[in-house]
C-alpha cells in the first residue's frame, strides 16, 4: 500500500476509527508528520485534538541512533533502549543530561506551536495516538507510556504503516492498534508516500488552528481546505 500524501491516509484511519465516536476520544498528534494525518480523524470523530511532543535521544555522533526517546508531561517519561546503550557504552549521565535537553525542546515547540492553548488532558479518556509511520518505535513506546501515567482510560495506537514485527511489539503495550499497512519489507516511512515533504512551524500552527476556531461540520469539511497549505496534501 502506498499513500498519496498524509491527508488521504488519515481520512483511511478515520474510516476505520469510526467505531470510537461515541467513547469520549480525544486525538493526539505526534508532531511535525502526525498531524495532518490527525486532522480527519479528531474531525470524523468530533474529537479533540492536541499534540504529544516526544524527542529523541540519539547516540553521541551517531544522532539517528535511538538511545530512547523523552515525551512531556507531569511528570515527563523516558523510554530507553538498554540493548543499544549497553551495546556501544553510552555513560548515564549522557542520557540524563540529553533527555534534559530534549525535554526543554518539547517546552519550546509547544509554546510554539500551540501558542498559549492549555493541553488536552487524556485522563480517563479514549485517547487515539497518530503519527505517519513508525520505523523503530521508541518515540511511539514513550508516548503511550506518558498517557498511560496520565490516566487515559484507552490508549489506541492509529498509524498508516509500520513493520510488522514493530506493530506486533506495540500490540502489547496499548489497548488497540490501527495500522493500513504492515509491509515485512521495510526501508522507511517516507517510502510509502507518494509525497512525504515536512511540514514547516506556520503549518502546524495552522493545522492546530483550524479545529480551536471552526466547529465540527456535518457533511463537507471545511478543514479538508487546510491540507492544500500543507506539504504532501491536496485540497
Amino acid at each position: 500500500m502506498k499513500f498519496r500524501n498524509r491527508a488521504e491516509a488519515g481520512r483511511q484511519l478515520a474510516e476505520r476509527l469510526r467505531h470510537l465516536k461515541d467513547a469520549d476520544p480525544v486525538v493526539f498528534a505526534l508532531p511535525r508528520g502526525g498531524v495532518p494525518v490527525a486532522v480527519p480523524i479528531a474531525e470524523a470523530l468530533g474529537a479533540p485534538l492536541d499534540l504529544l511532543l516526544v524527542r529523541k535521544i540519539g547516540a553521541p555522533g551517531q544522532p539517528e541512533l535511538a538511545l530512547g526517546a523523552v515525551v512531556e508531561g507531569e511528570p515527563p517519561q523516558t523510554v530507553v533502549n538498554g540493548d543499544i546503550i549497553e551495546m556501544i557504552g553510552v555513560p548515564a549521565d549522557f542520557v540524563t543530561e540529553q533527555a534534559a535537553d530534549q525535554l526543554e525542546e518539547n517546552k519550546r515547540r509547544r509554546d510554539l506551536w500551540q501558542r498559549g492553548r492549555a493541553p488536552v488532558s487524556p485522563y480517563r479518556r479514549t485517547t487515539i495516538l497518530v503519527d505517519d509511520g513508525i520505523a523503530t518505535g521508541a518515540t511511539v513506546r514513550a508516548a503511550l507510556l506518558a498517557l498511560k501515567h496520565a490516566g487515559a482510560a484507552r490508549r489506541v495506537l492509529a498509524v498508516p504503516v509500520a513493520p510488522a514485527e514493530i506493530v506486533d511489539a506495540l500490540r502489547r503495550e496499548c489497548d488497540q492498534v490501527v495500522i493500513l499497512s504492515e509491509p515485512a519489507a521495510f526501508s522507511s516511512v517516507g517510502a510509502f508516500y507518494d509525497d512525504f515533504r515536512q511540514l514547516n512551524d506556520e503549518e502546524v500552527t495552522a493545522l492546530l488552528d483550524r479545529p480551536a476556531e471552526i466547529p465540527v461540520l456535518k457533511g463537507q469539511s471545511q478543514w479538508r481546505r487546510l491540507f492544500s497549505m500543507a506539504p504532501g496534501s491536496t485540497p
